[in-house]
């Protein structure tokens, strides 16, 4: 199989997905795991102030504020669209503290439990893609903000499938900045031995497509599984599809 009937340019060498929502239906998820959680820490607020309850939107204030960022920064980009602020905390706190890390550690406690009593599907067409892209002798990366992505991968029955992971754990420990900064794309890049001009960028998420084109890569897939392909252009993709399958084109 060559590289055209994957829907890539001749000069692309290397391919990096991106994880919840692009390769595995985990996004929703996460938005469940997220909702459930604000909506329990929003309503305790609102009967401590008296404000009026307004809940976590799983749809809009996902994709908006936390889809595809480092936890922690979608615990503060959404509380502060709501003006509030909570201490920072450290990344120990426990999930019961009312912090910026307890509250990130509180979602990502919800995340783990429905993964693990739920399981987690991958992408039909995501699956023959990856191995379709093994096939033409594409080196291929995973990226994820999720310091899950090992145990996600396990679930979906994926391990194995990529060159090169940049997830939670390797951005903490490199200190590199999340997305819509593109340092853990290009850090995936860097692993792979691949400039970034030869290698296409696969993402759901808005903060996801600004990382590709702000890393200058050779291509900037959007995968548009929620009705948002207008957002994903105007963020930087160049290419939008339903599905990664949607890409590929019989040799």
């Amino acid at each position: 199989m060559d590289r055209s009937s994957l829907g890539l340019p001749a000069s692309i060498a290397a391919c990096l997905f991106d994880l919840d929502g692009v390769l595995t239906q985990t996004a929703k998820v996460h938005a469940r795991a997220w909702k459930t959680m604000f909506d329990a820490y929003l309503r305790q607020r609102a009967e401590r102030t008296g404000e009026t309850f307004r809940p976590f939107d799983d749809a809009a204030d996902y994709d908006e504020y936390v889809d595809g960022k480092p936890r922690e920064d979608g615990v503060r980009s959404f509380l502060a669209s709501r003006h509030i602020t909570v201490p920072e905390g450290s990344e120990d706190d426990p999930p019961e503290a009312d912090t910026v890390h307890g509250l990130g550690n509180r979602k990502d406690q919800l995340f783990l439990h429905l993964i693990r009593t739920q399981g987690v599907e991958a992408y039909e067409g995501s699956v023959r893609y990856l191995h379709a892209a093994r096939e033409a002798a594409l080196k291929l990366a995973v990226v994820s903000s999720s310091k899950n992505c090992s145990e996600v991968l396990r679930a979906a029955r994926l391990e194995g499938m990529f060159d090169a992971q940049v997830d939670g754990n390797v951005a903490l420990a490199r200190r590199l900045a999340g997305k819509p900064a593109p340092d853990t794309y290009l850090e995936a890049a860097q692993m792979l031995g691949v400039p970034p001009l030869q290698a296409a960028v696969y993402e759901d998420a808005l903060a996801g497509v600004e990382a590709g084109r702000a890393g200058g890569f050779g291509l900037v897939v959007g995968v548009d599984r929620v009705g948002q392909a207008a957002a994903l252009r105007e963020h930087g993709a160049g290419v939008v599809v339903k599905d990664l399958a949607d890409l590929m084109n019989p040799s």
